[in-house]
């Protein structure tokens, strides 16, 4: 890991910025070739999503859609114990987002005006969920768990099938505990391509949220306008803030849990204490011997693992607020009152037997969250990502007449007579 020695008056924006870069992955290859997959699955439909299918993912499918005894036989093959806590887990994220919802109102403001808003949820959207090395139940719950809060009466969950035609059983399973209307076995940016295009076999949605790798990500840039998306998801990352009284061997393994997501994670420790730094970093060469994805961990660490040194405290705390982190653990003493001071940040963990995992899968606050420094202008994944809010207005007659004359004025000063003529015939008509 890097060490930064922080300067006593600490580091721009513009620093931390050329600190903590990494690519996005995308590049002119990666456009032209999604380019060309949405052409084709636009103009030839199920067709297409058929051939790239079997192309990408090594299966020719007759049908994707999965079938209810596909579902039955995942339950079957996950066994009830993981069940029931794909049922706890679901139980605990549901509750959380209850308390997102938003209650459509209408009040009056003047004599004769009634002004308000009007909440309603989308009508139809998909749901990506990444196949590949690894499987992603708690994803299915984080995604399709909020529409189904917001009412949304269609959710598709989209992911690759494998080489057999069959999708990852907790994946089939946790969609089907978290409320999944239907279930595609399309991955990669043909799935992208038939959610907001739709096919013969796959009717379009209005938004599409989830994670993947460069390909989904450049087709959700891509297509954003025809629908809309959540956000456009770079490789993870977490920012520890730790002081003296930090265990480091919690911390490495922390710090190693977000490591072995993906090469291109990044890992951040900003501290005061250059002993727990030091007794930190030997515990990650440490940990890593143990991990079956102990590559892919090290990559991260060498790579993108970051130790700041801080003056104290505060600086430490400056320094992630300009990161902006996905993650965000508060591992010093009495971290809790801290928790005001933190500005940008996806998701905050408070105290020591807060580990990010904990949020990943049980908790029940969304583990969709902004990465890349996106923390410090966007939100996690909530119900407000699926409901849309209309603005309702109703003035009376004699409202009406009081502003009629300073409209007609504004529409004059703008060149839009029309406008002015819109409200000057209800005047002249009365």
């Amino acid at each position: 890991m890097e060490w930064i020695e922080v300067p006593d008056d600490g580091l721009t924006l513009q620093e931390i910025r050329n600190i903590t870069k990494r690519s996005q992955a995308e590049n002119a290859g990666i456009r032209q070739s999604v380019e060309d997959i949405l052409t084709a699955v636009q103009e030839e439909g199920d067709r297409a999503v058929r051939e790239l299918t079997e192309k990408f993912d090594g299966v020719r499918l007759d049908s994707f859609l999965v079938t209810a005894e596909e579902i039955e036989e995942a339950a079957r093959k996950v066994g009830p114990e993981f069940m029931d806590i794909l049922t706890e887990a679901r139980d605990n994220i549901r509750a959380y987002h209850e308390r997102q919802k938003q209650e459509s109102w209408m009040d009056t403001f003047r004599d004769g005006v009634r002004l308000g808003a009007r909440y309603t949820p989308i009508q139809r959207v998909g749901v990506y969920v990444p196949g590949g090395t690894a499987a992603y139940p708690s994803t299915v719950l984080m995604d399709v768990i909020p529409a189904e809060v917001a009412g949304v009466p269609s959710i598709a969950v989209f992911t690759p099938p494998a080489k057999d035609g069959s999708v990852n059983p907790y994946i089939l399973a946790a969609a089907h505990v978290a409320g999944a209307t239907e279930i595609y076995k399309v991955g990669g940016a043909q799935s992208i391509a038939a959610a907001a295009f739709g096919t013969e076999s796959i009717p379009p949605v209005f938004k599409i949220v989830g994670p993947g790798n460069a390909y989904v990500a450049m087709a959700k840039r891509l297509v954003f306008g025809t629908v809309g998306i959540d956000m456009i998801a770079g490789p993870s990352e977490v920012g520890i803030l730790a002081d003296e009284n930090a265990n480091p061997v919690w911390v490495a393994a922390d710090l190693l849990a977000q490591a072995e997501h993906d090469r291109r994670a990044a890992v951040f420790l900003a501290t005061p204490s250059a002993a727990l730094a030091s007794a930190v970093e030997g515990e990650v060469e440490k940990q890593l011997a143990e991990l079956p994805r102990q590559d892919i961990a090290a990559a991260s660490v060498a790579d993108h693992g970051k130790i700041f040194i801080t003056k104290d405290r505060q600086q430490a705390i400056d320094i992630m607020n300009l990161i902006a982190p996905e993650h965000l653990e508060i591992d010093f003493h009495d971290a809790e009152q801290y928790v005001d001071q933190i500005q940008n940040a996806g998701a905050i963990f408070i105290g020591p037997y807060t580990p990010e995992p904990i949020g990943d899968y049980f908790a029940g606050p969304n583990h969709t969250l902004p990465t890349m420094g996106t923390a410090a202008f966007s939100s996690p994944l909530g119900v407000y990502d699926f409901v849309k809010r209309s603005s309702l207005l109703s003035y009376n007659k004699e409202a009406f007449d009081k502003v009629a004359e300073k409209v007609i004025r504004f529409a004059n000063v703008e060149g839009l007579q029309a406008h002015g003529l819109a409200v000057r015939r209800r005047i002249d008509e009365n």
